[in-house]
């Protein structure tokens, strides 16, 4: 096994790892342990390039320690993924990942990501301890979906409140576009809560399947962003707020779980100007790392600490409105300059 320290800018350690006898061909990114050590899930794609393959680990280790900070998990940033087709998949290529993620010595944790399931992590764990989000049998924290869509549901109710003065879902008309395990879990909760449920999904049998079950209204996924409603959920795929989806916009709020939402930075400007108050994606969508990360505590996972720290996401998004008010900033501006802080006091408390 060939392990190389890559130097990159900004990032406490990136390493690339060649391994002959399984094929395995991975990169580990670790952005910013000031926290804690780095969470992050793997993932595995055919890469074009091994230089595709490190802009997609930096961005996302990144991304993880301004998650991770702003939902205050204790914990730090980091990612990997494993070049290669996830149709061709082998225990010993887990096994060898798991190795690399244990030459690390816990500066790295992983968990699942595009992929990746539970069954791979499973493998990876034969080789080292720094695994989480395994099955809820085996002490783990289990499927993050249900707690990644309660998140959701407390960062809705929050955003409500910013924009309309109450946090009630009663009446209010939420779409949500993408209904696989955490949009459709979402949909249920809104309605729970006497919310006006409007689904669409690219998978059109899905959408014909809930309606029937729970009696939500439904739109097709073509044009959806024209509905009008007071808050837009996106789900599912990322970069769906872009220059042509933005002008179209019928919503007041935008509140969703998917990641990535924005296309470019400059899209969350152009909400701002639109009058819509945008939920950043990275501290409404943390109801899973939070759950994750609670198996980091002493005595290991605890479902009611988890639902508890979930919670948090609620004050979080109300300081990123303040901030967003007070710096005169747009809302995706506000959650990096929190996450900013909450990272320098870290660091002088290290100090």
């Amino acid at each position: 096994m060939d392990i190389t320290e890559l130097p990159v800018d900004g990032y406490e350690k990136v390493v690339r790892c060649r391994d002959k006898a399984s094929g395995l061909h991975a990169l580990i990114a670790v952005h910013d342990t000031t926290l804690g050590p780095a969470l992050g899930g793997m993932r595995m794609l055919p890469y074009a390039s091994e230089d595709e393959a490190l802009i997609d680990v930096l961005r996302l280790s990144r991304g993880m320690t301004y998650k991770s900070a702003v939902a205050d998990t204790g914990l730090g940033g980091g990612k990997s993924v494993i070049i290669g087709d996830p149709s061709i998949k082998s225990d010993p290529l887990f096994r060898a990942m798991g190795r690399f993620v244990d030459s690390l010595g816990g500066a790295y944790i992983t968990a699942e990501d595009m992929n990746i399931k539970i069954v791979d992590l499973e493998v990876v764990q034969q080789e080292t301890r720094w695994v989480t989000g395994l099955a809820r049998e085996a002490g783990s924290s289990g499927n993050p979906s249900p707690y990644t869509a309660y998140g959701c549901l407390v960062g809705i109710e929050a955003t409500l409140q910013e924009a309309f003065g109450s946090s009630d879902c009663k009446g209010r008309s939420v779409l949500i576009q993408g209904v696989g395990a955490v949009g459709g879990r979402l949909a249920e909760l809104l309605a729970e809560r006497g919310a006006d449920v409007i689904i669409c999904d690219i998978n059109d049998e899905r959408v014909a399947s809930l309606t029937k079950e729970h009696g939500y209204r439904s739109v097709p996924d073509e044009g959806h962003e024209a509905v009008e409603c007071d808050v837009y959920a996106p789900c599912a795929r990322g970069a769906t707020l872009n220059d042509e989806s933005i002008p179209r916009l019928a919503c007041k709020v935008i509140a969703g779980c998917a990641n990535n939402q924005l296309a470019e930075v400059r899209h969350g400007q152009m909400l701002t100007e639109r009058g819509i108050l945008y939920a950043p994606d990275y501290v409404i969508n943390a109801g899973g790392i939070i759950n994750v990360a609670v198996e980091m505590l002493p005595g290991g996972y605890n479902e009611a600490a988890a639902m508890e720290r979930i919670e948090g996401i609620r004050h979080n998004l109300a300081q990123v409105y303040e901030i967003a008010r007070t710096e005169k900033v747009p809302t995706h501006d506000a959650a990096d300059l929190l996450a900013e802080r909450r990272l320098q006091a870290g660091k002088i408390a290290k100090a």
